[in-house]
């Protein structure tokens, strides 16, 4: 399902970071890589009047090798036009099933990348989006950018709040499951802010409900491979929850629908998988909702 994907990259060492931790992606079936710098008409002119054509050339080069060291297919293209646009549009028109971005970034002659657009690709994007999360470490006086956790297939956790997109984005993750992932957790979180204080007399029969959803996914999930299935069902703000327990079960990689229930709030304030790929410590591969 996810067997050839883009990435997106500036030519940063943010992007070297993404790059280098996408091995954990051949867990899941991926074998062909596009590796796709976008240069905007500024850009472009900008190295008409430098010798940086070179050094971005040279870069491409040098993230392909990683990717084919990695022991993916990989081809490299530089785009002209807007990143946000030119990466969802090829991802449509070449039917990639997988766009790879960072959480941030710098292109070598300046502008963002890695952060605006991510963004701008996560809400018109048509494909699922793997958001990589890179942090800063320093090591011997030096800062080094590296990506946060690998192995994505280690341990995966799916919160779920039983939508049409939460619906979707599970196929996604049974595939994951036959092409072996080691733990899964499923994730429930009964709003607070929904359920204080009008409904929290029901709050025990909400969980009785969910649970019983919760365990029937799990059947599904445990007919499909070998992984350890397991259930969480908590109380409390959705996205501060997921995103708890990411960092206290040392999940790998946070697997969810882009939009869930009440869609056009979402789209216009914010939803929750934003939130969690904002703030997770893991990455974070968001499914949008079929159109």
């Amino acid at each position: 399902m996810l067997s050839r994907f883009i990435v997106a990259t500036d030519l940063s060492p943010a992007s070297f970071a993404i790059v280098r931790s996408l091995a954990g992606l051949k867990a899941f079936g991926a074998r062909q890589c596009l590796l796709l710098s976008c240069l905007s008409l500024g850009e472009s002119t900008a190295m008409a009047l430098s010798l940086s054509h070179g050094v971005l050339e040279s870069n491409l080069q040098k993230q392909k090798r990683i990717l084919e060291e990695h022991g993916f297919v990989t081809r490299a293209n530089t785009v002209f036009g807007f990143a946000k646009t030119e990466i969802n549009r090829i991802a449509e028109s070449q039917g990639y099933p997988l766009i790879v971005v960072g959480s941030h970034g710098r292109t070598l002659i300046g502008s963002d990348l890695l952060g605006g657009v991510a963004s701008a690709v996560i809400h018109h994007a048509t494909k699922p989006v793997l958001v990589i999360r890179l942090g800063v470490k320093e090591e011997e006086g030096e800062v080094r950018i590296q990506a946060g956790r690998g192995d994505f297939s280690r341990h995966i956790l799916f919160p779920t709040d039983f939508s049409d997109n939460a619906k979707h984005a599970f196929t996604y993750l049974e595939s994951a499951i036959a092409d072996s992932a080691s733990k899964v957790t499923l994730m429930h979180v009964q709003d607070k802010t929904r359920i204080d204080p009008h409904l929290t007399h029901r709050l025990e029969e909400f969980n009785e409900i969910d649970r019983a959803r919760l365990e029937e996914m799990k059947k599904v999930l445990e007919a499909r491979g070998n992984a350890r299935i397991e259930i969480e069902l908590s109380y409390g703000t959705p996205f501060a929850e997921i995103v708890r327990t990411v960092t206290e079960r040392d999940v790998r990689l946070v697997m969810m629908g882009s939009q869930g229930r009440g869609f056009i709030k979402e789209l216009f304030l914010g939803s929750v998988s934003h939130n969690v790929a904002r703030h997770s410590e893991a990455s974070v591969l968001l499914v949008p909702a079929k159109r």
